[in-house]
């Protein structure tokens, strides 16, 4: 079983909900979902992961935070799914032997980082392994522990378990579709004449040179922490 929760852009209907959203549930799933977004264990789970992000990468992370406070200004009905969270999505996998295949999450802020959290019961020593196949790393993925990886641009995936063992995730992550919309004034491409469509495209290609300034290296991290 998989829940989903996402604030994403719609582009399924171009004549209706073309801004920012919440992703809809049914009332049976809201039910669900709205009991793990007040569970204290997923809070604080969500709340270490960007605490996590913002210590690691606060350059990237005040990036999105000015961006995510321009998409709620625009639409103050829109909510982020924990208080304590800069993501803007997250997903729940319950398994019960939750296993990711080899793949790029590409829908994902292209510089972005995605927060995962492996749970469940099993032996971390000889499966559930997370795989980093471009930087050629196997790494153990114990239950309870958060990992953060530019998912976008980094092929991974994990090992599988033993039969009767448990694995579950918790993910987060914001689409890089949220960007573009803050960049594009608030409309889809389908919405835009064509100068403002060709004006997005150079915008687009600066952010990518840009991107990686935003990543912050091992000696900016000592330098800003030793002076705090």
């Amino acid at each position: 079983m998989q829940v989903r929760l996402c604030l994403y852009l719609s582009c399924r209907l171009p004549t209706f909900h073309q801004f920012a959203k919440r992703f809809y549930h049914d009332k049976k799933t809201q039910g669900a979902v709205t009991r793990l977004l007040n569970d204290p264990a997923f809070v604080r789970i969500a709340g270490h992961g960007s605490a996590i992000f913002g210590t690691w990468a606060p350059k990237l992370y005040q990036f999105y935070g000015e961006y995510m406070d321009k998409v709620i200004e625009h639409n103050p009905s829109i909510h982020f799914n924990f208080p304590n969270s800069i993501f803007a999505a997250a997903t729940f996998n319950f398994g019960p032997q939750t296993v990711a295949l080899l793949h790029i999450d590409h829908l994902n802020y292209i510089y972005g980082w995605c927060s995962i959290t492996a749970l469940g019961n099993y032996e971390y020593t000889k499966g559930g392994h997370l795989i980093l196949w471009d930087l050629k790393m196997v790494i153990e993925f114990p239950p309870g522990w958060t990992i953060l990886i530019p998912s976008s641009f980094l092929r991974h995936g994990n090992t599988g378990i033993a039969p009767g063992e448990k694995r579950f995730s918790f993910t987060q992550y914001t689409s890089g579709s949220l960007f573009r919309y803050v960049d594009n004034n608030f409309k889809m491409r389908s919405q835009m004449s064509g100068s403002e469509n060709k004006e997005a495209a150079t915008r687009q290609k600066e952010r990518i040179n840009e991107g990686l300034n935003l990543y912050s290296t091992l000696d900016e991290l000592r330098d800003m922490y030793n002076t705090q």
